[in-house]
């Protein structure tokens, strides 16, 4: 797959499906903050045009780590890590994915991690949208409580809102497929 050709058209459909902006600051932001712009990945991360680019964007920034895992706080992490465990099956190179709930589980093992991961692990920490790192930091602390390897985080976009800052706090190294000044760039052209 052409990686530059696939990041523009997952820049398009990003566009397209996932990004809203408006003069006034109308969308309310987990933190409560008020902003001109929201970023609902989802409906870009749940395409399946979208999940075969995101696969392969992603699997290509992990390979060369040679880790064993891939995955982050369920539900924006889940269909990058998905995806990118597919392709990574598709290259013959296995990269397992994991989920990392919001909440322990409740019964059984009472576990916060699922999936098949070990202790000593190497593991990538994924995210479809940072805004302050929050979610991937949760994400980060509880790989860590189980004992795992975090060699990085990505995230799909970064809002430039000081979640880098705020991952990179934890020791982590933290890179996005994109920005949100890609995404006003391209905006502002339309």
């Amino acid at each position: 797959m052409n990686l530059v050709k696939a990041e523009k058209r997952l820049l398009e459909i990003l566009l397209q499906k996932s990004f809203k902006y408006n003069e006034k600051p109308i969308f309310k932001l987990v933190s409560g903050r008020m902003s001109n712009y929201y970023i609902n990945c989802k409906t870009t991360t749940l395409d399946p045009e979208a999940m075969l680019l995101i696969g392969h964007l992603f699997y290509n920034k992990v390979k060369a780590l040679h880790i064993n895992a891939i995955g982050g706080l369920t539900l924006g992490a889940d269909p990058i890590a998905f995806a990118t465990a597919m392709v990574s099956g598709m290259q013959d190179d296995a990269i397992n994915a994991f989920v990392v709930r919001k909440k322990a589980k409740e019964h059984g093992l009472m576990k916060w991690l699922e999936g098949n991961i070990r202790e000593g692990d190497r593991v990538v920490i994924v995210d479809d949208v940072v805004t302050t790192g929050q979610s991937t930091i949760d994400a980060i602390d509880h790989a860590r409580e189980s004992k795992l390897n975090v060699l990085k985080a990505i995230a799909l976009v970064d809002r430039q809102e000081g979640g880098r800052e705020n991952i990179e706090r934890k020791k982590v190294l933290f890179e996005s497929v994109f920005t949100r000044d890609d995404l006003m760039s391209i905006y502002k052209r339309t």
